[in-house]
């Protein structure tokens, strides 16, 4: 039975100083290190935007960051410009061990829509290929950690539920936006099955 660890977007513009920055979003590096060794399979994340991407609030002159918009057919939260393909933003968190990550999927590439999940983008039309590349190395067990809690890991987490994977969502391994809206999602994907644990629960 192998268990894959997919780590989100652990990048630096989701960390304290970064533009999108997650509240105390560096205090999961340690963890996320720490429980590596209990996966046959590592796999990161990366947010990889273009400039000028649509899910920027830059991008909408007369719009402010964190209004929504209709984009491409889907409600969008406008996003301060985060994660823009090459830049320092978009780079991994520098304490985070890559040694063990096996492959890198990159999402939100395509202008127009954004792209929360590590499977797919928000309207579906687009595959990471993250499903494909599981199924192929015959994953049955998927552990999510990451930022952040309530956005691109919930998105991840459902997706890999729904697509037939046991999916574990490793709560001390990752840090939400809001903790009120951790708390609705978290209700919503303990009805679709997925599990939370802690990390001393694979140290077990």
């Amino acid at each position: 039975m192998k268990k894959a660890l997919l780590i989100i977007d652990m990048q630096n513009d989701f960390l304290p100083g970064g533009s999108l920055a997650v509240p105390d979003g560096d205090a999961i590096i340690p963890v996320i290190n720490d429980i590596q060794s209990c996966f046959d399979l590592i796999i990161a994340t990366q947010d990889w935007h273009p400039p000028q991407h649509g899910s920027f609030a830059a991008s909408h002159p007369g719009r402010d960051v964190f209004d929504k918009i209709i984009l491409n057919g889907l409600e969008q939260v406008l996003w301060p410009a985060h994660c823009i393909q090459g830049t320092y933003g978009a780079g991994f968190a520098s304490g985070l061990l890559l040694n063990n990550v096996s492959a890198v999927i990159r999402k939100g590439t395509h202008m127009n829509t954004d792209s929360y999940s590590g499977f797919f983008d928000n309207n579906k039309q687009h595959s990471t290929g993250l499903l494909g590349l599981l199924k192929e190395l015959q994953v049955h067990e998927v552990y999510v950690c990451g930022l952040a809690a309530d956005y691109c890991v919930y998105y991840t987490a459902k997706d890999a539920v729904e697509n037939g994977f046991s999916t574990f969502f490793i709560e001390d391994a990752t840090k939400p936006i809001s903790e009120n809206n951790y708390q609705l999602i978290k209700q919503e994907l303990i009805k679709k099955n997925v599990m939370f644990i802690k990390s001393s629960n694979l140290k077990k």
